[in-house]
C-alpha cells in the first residue's frame, strides 16, 4: 500500500466544540470522509507508567492527570457499551500509559465485559505487575494481552526504559500464559541500540509461544528526538532477521491489520512488522481512540479531540453521546502525513494518547 503524502493535522479544536457533520451519510457506524469505518476501539485509562521508555516518555514521566479528570470505571464501561452496541465497534483494547497502574483495572474490565458481552477485550501493557493480576483480569473478561518488550538484554532494557525491571516483565508474560490470556503478542519498537538483539528476541518468542511484532518508531516521543534518518525501518530489520532465519512474506489477512506477517523458517511461526512510517496503512485504518480524559481522538497524529466526558457528566443520553462520537470520526484526517514537508508532530506524545 502506498504511503499517503499529506499536510499537517488540522488545528486543534476546543474539545467541547461539536465537529461538523456536513455531508455525512445517515449510517450508524463510525464512518469518515474517506470511506473508512472504525471498528477497533483503543481506550487509554491513564498517562501514568512504571517505565520511562525513551521513545515514549520523558525521564521524569508525564504530568499526572487529576483523578477527577480521568474517566471512571463506570464511565469507561458506558462508552464501551455505546461503541459496541450503537457504533459497530467489534474489538476493544485498554491502553495507557500503563493500565496496570490503575487500581481499578479489574473493575474496568469486568464492567466493560458486562456492557459489551461477547466483545473481545484486550490489554496493552509493559507486563510489570501482570503476574499479580493476570488471573483476575482473565476472570473479569479480558481476552488477551499485548506485552511491550524491546529486548532480552538486561543492560539494553535498563538503558531504554530507564528502569531495571526486565525480570518483572518476563514474570508477567509467564503469568499471562498460565491464565490463558492469548494469543499473547509481544510488541517491540525497533531501535538502533537494540537492532542486533532482534534475532534473539524472535527465537525466544517462538520458543515461548508468543507472537512477536516489531514496530517502526514514530515521531511520538515526548523528548522530540526522533529523526527519520536515525530510525530502523522495516527493510533494515528484515535484513538483520534474514541473517538468522528464512523469512518469507505472507502479507495481511485483514487489510486493516497494522502488521504485515512473515513466515519464519517455513512456519508455522510468524513475525509481524508494523511499518507505520515507511509502509503506511492509513488508507485502511479502522481505529477510534478515547483518551484517559474522555476525549475522542480520531487519529493518532491528529490533535483534534472531541470531549465526551463533559457530556457524560452533564447527563447526555447514549444517543447523544453516539452522535457526537460519529461526528468526531467523520472529521478524521486521511493519514499521518509524516512524509509531508509541512508535517508537525502531535501535541501529545504516545504516553499521553494511548497505544
Amino acid at each position: 500500500m502506498a504511503a499517503l503524502s499529506l499536510g499537517m493535522p488540522a488545528l486543534r479544536r476546543p474539545p467541547s466544540a461539536a465537529p461538523s457533520t456536513e455531508g455525512r451519510p445517515d449510517v450508524p457506524g463510525l464512518v469518515d470522509r474517506f470511506g473508512r469505518v472504525a471498528r477497533d476501539l483503543r481506550v487509554s485509562i491513564t498517562s501514568a507508567c512504571s517505565l520511562r521508555c525513551t521513545y515514549c516518555m520523558p525521564a521524569e514521566g508525564l504530568p499526572v492527570i487529576p483523578r477527577d479528570e480521568l474517566l471512571s470505571s463506570t464511565e469507561i464501561a458506558r462508552l464501551v457499551g455505546i461503541a459496541v452496541r450503537d457504533l459497530g465497534v467489534t474489538e476493544v483494547r485498554f491502553t495507557g500509559g500503563e493500565p496496570l497502574t490503575r487500581a481499578d483495572l479489574v473493575e474496568i474490565v469486568a464492567l466493560s465485559a458486562a456492557a459489551a458481552p461477547g466483545t473481545p477485550l484486550a490489554l496493552t501493557t509493559n507486563g510489570i505487575g501482570l503476574d499479580r493480576k493476570a488471573q483476575a483480569l482473565k476472570d473479569a473478561g479480558l481476552s488477551r494481552v499485548n506485552v511491550s518488550l524491546d529486548t532480552l538484554d538486561r543492560e539494553h532494557f535498563t538503558r531504554l526504559t530507564r528502569r531495571d525491571r526486565l525480570p518483572r516483565v518476563l514474570d508477567g508474560i509467564a503469568a499471562a500464559h498460565r491464565a490463558g490470556l492469548g494469543p499473547l503478542k509481544v510488541n517491540a519498537v525497533a531501535m538502533r541500540e537494540t537492532l542486533h538483539d532482534a534475532p534473539t528476541l524472535l527465537a525466544w518468542a517462538i520458543e515461548h509461544g508468543c507472537r512477536l511484532r516489531f514496530i517502526e518508531q514514530m515521531p511520538l516521543d515526548a523528548d522530540e528526538t526522533w529523526l527519520r534518518e536515525n530510525m530502523v525501518d522495516a527493510q533494515e530489520l528484515l535484513d538483520v532477521l534474514g541473517e538468522h532465519f528464512a523469512i518469507e512474506p505472507v502479507g495481511r489477512d485483514d487489510p486493516s491489520a497494522p502488521a504485515e506477517e512473515w513466515l519464519v523458517d517455513g512456519g508455522p511461526a510468524t513475525v509481524g512488522i508494523i511499518a507505520s512510517v515507511t509502509r503506511s496503512f492509513c488508507a485502511a485504518c479502522d481505529r477510534t481512540r478515547l483518551t484517559a480524559e474522555g476525549t475522542v481522538r480520531s487519529c493518532l497524529f491528529g490533535d483534534d479531540e472531541t470531549d465526551l466526558r463533559a457530556m457524560l457528566r452533564d447527563g447526555a443520553s447514549d444517543a447523544e453521546l453516539a452522535d457526537r462520537w460519529r461526528a468526531a470520526m467523520w472529521g478524521k484526517q486521511a493519514g499521518h502525513g509524516i512524509d509531508a514537508a509541512d508535517f508537525h508532530r502531535p501535541v501529545r506524545s504516545m504516553g499521553g494518547i494511548g497505544g
